[in-house]
């Protein structure tokens, strides 16, 4: 393939965010079998026979999909949405770095809906991967990793995460090409996965899972264009050694993000720069919690538009994904801007909108407040 197609076709390519484990696999000859120990023969009056080692029966795909959406969560910080797996049996989860850059702090949404406050150990700033911990899944089965994995062209594989917020889908397809590697803004990636499964926003820092063996071959970041088709996954055993090395010893300070702000929220939560609330605004009325929502209006804005009002005018909006979350400072406080893809239901049926908005955010007596806003759609 040409270098000039790839030089094209790579400036087209994505981080798909506001749009994943480490454990030993041990085989055995029998399940029944003593270490280091010969399997008995057993005598009959007749004659004697040896017992046949037993085999774990293979899964189906169907329960290689359910035993998986147990271990993958979905996360929300400042910088959006996006997706993530138990690793490890301390409560570690296996991310995109871009999915919670910015963010000491990230809410952890399971299977069953559960969530969780889940704290970044681990960031890298030029190898898209961070590492989250949860203390309460701690001691929970993680997702078996394919350490030794030797990729073909052809193998069958299972993307699971929450593009476009639509939690617990899974995709599948082919890995479809190898050895990728390109820039996207500060990260770096290497010798990629090329697959055929449709990943898009929210599924970022989600598995790449073997459809055969219910292993994880890599983590799910980035897409060559929305229509494209084409996805890339950063290799599981590329990434591992240094996953482990944050849960072993977790950093005592996050780097610095890409444009030089700090992480922002605190061990406590609270809010740590304009960008935070305005992700909280959109996550209220992705809950449905409009007088959370409402309450973080400033009251010229308030006075606009009754709180009936308001909330009619969100009933009929679903999931709401946040992608390019950005911050300007200015001498009243600062201009944040982001772009949002919501889930609209309509009546020809549900369709997803995307949005460019820009949100004036400064204090109101005492208390942090987005006092204008105004956007358009992006077509």
């Amino acid at each position: 393939m040409s270098k000039g197609f790839w030089m094209s076709t790579l400036s087209c390519l994505i981080i798909i965010g506001l749009g994943s484990g480490g454990a030993y696999i041990i085989h055995r000859s029998a399940e029944n079998q003593l270490a280091g120990q010969p399997l008995l023969a057993v005598q009959t009056s007749a004659k004697t026979v040896t017992p046949v080692a037993k085999t774990k029966p293979q899964k189906t795909r169907k329960e290689i999909i359910e035993d998986s959406q147990k271990r993958v969560v979905t996360i929300e910080s400042g910088s959006g949405l996006g997706s993530g797996f138990l690793y490890n049996n301390e409560g570690d989860l296996l991310t995109n770095a871009h999915v919670v850059a910015g963010s000491a702090q990230v809410t952890v949404r399971t299977l069953n809906h559960k969530e969780y406050k889940g704290k970044v150990i681990g960031i890298g700033t030029d190898i898209d991967i961070a590492v989250v911990r949860v203390q309460e899944l701690k001691k929970l089965d993680p997702l078996p990793v394919a350490e030794r994995y030797k990729p073909e062209i052809g193998d069958e594989i299972l993307a699971l995460g929450s593009p476009l917020g639509l939690e617990n889908t899974v995709t599948t397809g082919i890995i479809s090409g190898l050895g990728r590697s390109f820039d996207i803004d500060s990260y770096t990636y290497s010798n990629l996965y090329q697959i055929s499964a449709p990943i898009t926003h929210g599924n970022s820092g989600g598995p790449l899972v073997n459809a055969e063996t219910g292993e994880v071959l890599g983590i799910n970041s980035a897409a060559a264009t929305e229509e494209s088709g084409i996805g890339f996954s950063i290799p599981i055993s590329s990434i591992l050694q240094q996953a482990r090395e944050w849960s072993k010893t977790p950093m005592t300070k996050l780097p610095a993000i890409a444009d030089g702000d700090e992480y922002g929220t605190d061990s406590g939560g609270a809010v740590g720069d304009e960008r935070d609330i305005v992700a909280y605004f959109y996550q209220s009325l992705s809950n449905g919690d409009y007088v959370t929502a409402y309450s973080l209006l400033g009251s010229d804005w308030q006075s606009g538009i009754s709180y009936e009002n308001f909330r009619a005018g969100y009933l009929n909006t679903g999931y709401i994904t946040l992608d390019h979350l950005s911050l300007e400072e200015q001498a009243d406080g600062a201009m944040v801007r982001v772009e949002i893809t919501a889930e609209e239901r309509r009546k020809s049926g549900t369709v997803y909108q995307s949005y460019r908005m820009s949100y004036t955010v400064g204090y109101e007596n005492g208390e942090l407040k987005i006092l204008h806003g105004k956007g358009k759609k992006i077509q």
